[in-house]
């Protein structure tokens, strides 16, 4: 097989329908097909609901992508598919139709690990930017996941230093948008309004970062002791008939998420001796997290890598690229009796 290979991938571990085509590093296709306004009515993602939507959306969405690429199935040299971890259904979707296409056009199968495929994003870089330096410390933060990762080998050697043991940051948002009254999905709507508000207006709780708390969880995060100290704080002022300051709420409340995310990865890298520091997932586009992050990288000396915020987001070509990371290494394909995995260790890169 070339030493760029021609892959497919596809990403249905949640409510995006994800199909990217990548040449080596080189991205050639990133099509995302979003059931989120399915999901806005009930205030989050239903499982079901966005197993449906992978089902109506992934030939378009496939179709579009070969369209965009250039490129026809048969031209393929592997087919990439996220086996975990997230939601069953949906994974399902996503590994049954990975599957079809390997077996029918006779191609190499590899399943891989979601979390790992949002550091491999990373090295769809446009030409002349340098390629992803290792080791590096990687902070993954979406709707569903908070991590922390320490990650040697992009193929081989990734470990989870620290994740969050409640709430994930994303899911957080999303509460604290609705106790405010804003829409779902709640981080670019407390991303907004914020941005009216002021970050010291009510000293939130950060979870886990006592002295007491660091002994133990030194990585790890929580959120649910921050949103229930938001709607507390919310009912209080709603009990006195006093006015909501929802810019100034929201703005604190982002700064507590952002002071802790970025106070412990920064940490890890310290700790750890690795001066990199990689951000992905959802939460990575959020406006704060990313400039704290980027001011403390430099006081610190840690170069800090952001991919594309279209990379940023739940893709198929993450998983494409990921894919082409491990066949370039000489990793043989995923067997076809792989199954979706929905707690599949971010340890396990290749399924």
């Amino acid at each position: 097989m070339s030493a760029q290979p021609l892959v497919l991938g596809i990403e249905t571990s949640c409510d995006e329908t994800g199909i990217g085509i990548v040449r080596g590093t080189t991205l050639l296709a990133n099509v995302i097909s979003s059931s989120m306004e399915e999901h806005a009515r009930f205030g989050g993602v239903v499982p079901e609901v966005a197993a449906r939507a992978h089902l109506e959306a992934i030939e378009p969405a496939l179709r579009e992508a070969l369209e965009t690429a250039g490129v026809t199935l048969d031209e393929l040299d592997a087919i990439a598919v996220t086996s975990g971890p997230g939601l069953s259904g949906a994974l399902m979707v996503g590994v049954g139709a990975a599957k079809a296409l390997a077996v029918a056009l006779e191609k190499p199968f590899y399943a891989v690990n979601h979390l790992v495929g949002h550091v491999g994003a990373d090295v769809l870089r446009t030409e002349g930017e340098p390629a992803i330096a290792l080791p590096t410390i990687a902070l993954l933060v979406s709707g569903g996941h908070t991590s922390l990762l320490h990650v040697r080998d992009l193929t081989s050697d990734v470990e989870l230093l620290g994740e969050t043991i409640d709430d994930a940051a994303g899911e957080a948002f999303d509460k604290v948008a609705r106790l405010l009254g804003l829409p779902y999905p709640g981080g670019p709507h407390i991303d907004r309004v914020a941005a009216e508000g002021d970050p010291a207006a009510v000293r939130f709780p950060r979870g886990l970062t006592l002295p007491k708390d660091l002994e133990r969880h030194r990585y790890d995060f929580s959120f649910s002791g921050l949103k229930t100290a938001v709607a507390r704080h919310v009912e209080k002022l709603r009990d006195a008939g006093e006015p909501v300051p929802v810019a100034d709420i929201a703005a604190s409340f982002r700064e507590a998420v952002a002071d802790v995310l970025t106070a412990k990865a920064i940490a890890a890298c310290a700790d750890l001796g690795v001066p990199r520091l990689l951000l992905g997932g959802g939460v990575a586009a959020n406006a704060r997290v990313r400039a704290l992050a980027a001011g403390r990288a430099a006081a610190a000396g840690v170069e800090l890598r952001i991919p594309p915020l279209s990379l940023c987001t739940d893709n198929g070509a993450m998983i494409a690229a990921l894919a082409a990371q491990l066949i370039a290494a000489g990793h043989p394909p995923s067997s076809l009796g792989v199954s979706a995995d929905s707690t599949l260790p971010v340890t396990q890169i290749q399924a």
